[in-house]
């Protein structure tokens, strides 16, 4: 049985709460940014080019969130699907171009890769830190990294900035608007407003991703094939070498190369509780048994490559993620909510912010399930990252109001850009005009995303 985490979901401003008006005050800014993962950064470097005072704050030493510190490792959602053997045109550029050109400019990013009936390209982790330091600081925003929000500062419902634990002790600044880029609906269920778990509570599994070095690429290429989902022999050979005693719970496995010769990155373990129920990673119990549990299933998928792959006979672990690669926790309750229907129907808005071609991947039990979206695409309404109550906030990323299936296809690394460039272009809206969020017209942000470069 799942165990209870509402208790996490809940939490307004946190410890010291009550005394936040003892604490010192840090900064005061028009934008506090709370994440420096795909959505964080855009959001942050949109805002702060439009001449906005902007403060990101990251828990890690670095930005990147699940694309680095989760080491997911590919920029999926660029590409149609499509039946034809070779990439189609990209649907998906704005912040998402942009980014994509820094990591090919610092050599951080391969050619596109097969990747079932679409295609996605690998970067490289340490490019992907440096790209976001360079335009951040170019930018002029702000950044306050190993540091995490612990609270939040509100007059109600209206949001009013944040408080802040680091080694230098706790703080608070006052921020005008607020976006939410954690990943978690962080902010938003500090408040205690609306947020909710996949469907009935039920979310995808965690994985922990890893990087193998001293590959022969080609022996490699010759025998795996282009695709990077694993081809049928390739299972058979998990599941014969599970019956030899190798820990290996899923059979369906895919493997990238890297821009670094020689490398590869493996998305293979599927991470359960001990007695197999889903793990939340809200729970810090249960993101312990996650990170633990992946790294030993990284070392048995190891062992499987050096016996079973040709070209993997000398491989060797060159790390796993700094945390478990995450898909999904908290969703919020939003103005608006993307249906499932949205995205079967491949359903086009006036109002949409970002376009997404990827499939429907929802990662529950042995098995990844795949559906499709050939040669099409839907596009995501600006209002599914509106908080349904609460003024001065909006989120970027995976958080977005979105149902279970669609949010398995909605909050992959090109929309999660995209994202961040909405809700920044929705906060200079609001900051220049004086209104809420959910007063803004989403063919607004669309315009000006277009205007930026975004294909709408």
């Amino acid at each position: 049985m799942q165990r209870e985490i509402h208790e996490f979901a809940n939490w307004k401003l946190g410890p010291a709460a009550e005394a936040a008006d003892d604490l010192p005050l840090l900064a005061e800014v028009d934008v506090v940014v709370v994440g420096g993962g795909a959505a964080g950064v855009a959001a942050a470097t949109v805002a702060a080019e439009a001449g906005r005072s902007v403060l990101l704050v990251e828990k890690y030493g670095f930005c990147g969130g699940a694309a680095v510190a989760g080491m997911s490792g590919t920029i999926c959602g660029s590409y149609l699907a499509s039946e034809h053997d070779k990439p189609s045109d990209r649907v998906v550029e704005g912040f998402t171009g942009r980014f994509r050109a820094e990591l090919l400019a610092g050599g951080g990013l391969t050619a596109p890769q097969k990747y079932g009936k679409t295609y996605t390209e690998a970067h490289d982790p340490l490019v992907w830190k440096e790209a976001a330091d360079d335009l951040l600081a170019t930018a002029g925003a702000r950044v306050l990294l190993h540091t995490a929000v612990v609270g939040v500062l509100l007059d109600g419902d209206r949001h009013q900035g944040v408080v802040l634990e680091s080694n230098a002790g706790r703080s608070i600044v006052r921020a005008r608007r607020t976006i939410d880029a954690s990943g978690d609906g962080a902010v938003v269920a500090r408040a205690g407003l609306g947020t909710y778990f996949g469907a009935d509570g039920a979310i995808q599994n965690p994985t922990m991703f890893f990087r193998v070095a001293n590959i022969d690429e080609a022996r490699f290429l010759d025998f795996y094939g282009a695709d990077t989902i694993c081809p049928p022999n390739v299972s058979s050979a998990i599941e014969a070498a599970r019956g030899d005693g190798l820990d290996l719970p899923r059979s369906h496995i895919w493997i990238f190369t890297t821009p670094r010769p020689g490398e590869l990155l493996v998305n293979a373990t599927r991470l359960s509780g001990q007695d197999g129920r889903m793990l939340n990673v809200i729970d810090p119990e249960d993101f312990t048994w996650a990170e633990t549990a992946g790294r030993r299933q990284v070392r048995e998928y190891t062992r499987f490559l050096r016996r079973h792959i040709p070209g993997c006979e000398d491989a060797y672990v060159v790390d796993t993620g700094t945390e478990a690669g995450i898909r999904q926790t908290r969703s919020i309750v939003g103005t608006e909510t993307l249906r499932n229907d949205d995205v079967l129907a491949c359903r086009k808005r006036s109002d949409g912010i970002v376009r997404s071609p990827w499939p429907i991947e929802l990662h529950s039990g042995d098995r990844p399930k795949l559906h499709w979206l050939l040669d099409d695409f839907y596009e995501v309404p600006y209002a599914t990252l509106v908080p349904a109550r609460g003024e001065n906030i909006i989120v970027a990323g995976r958080c977005l109001s979105a149902e279970h299936e669609a949010l398995a296809s909605a909050r992959v690394t090109a929309q999660c850009f995209e994202y961040g460039h909405a809700a920044a272009v929705a906060t200079t809206i609001s900051l220049e005009q004086e209104i809420d969020y959910r007063s803004i017209d989403g063919t607004i942000v669309r315009k000006t995303m277009r205007d930026n470069g975004s294909l709408l």
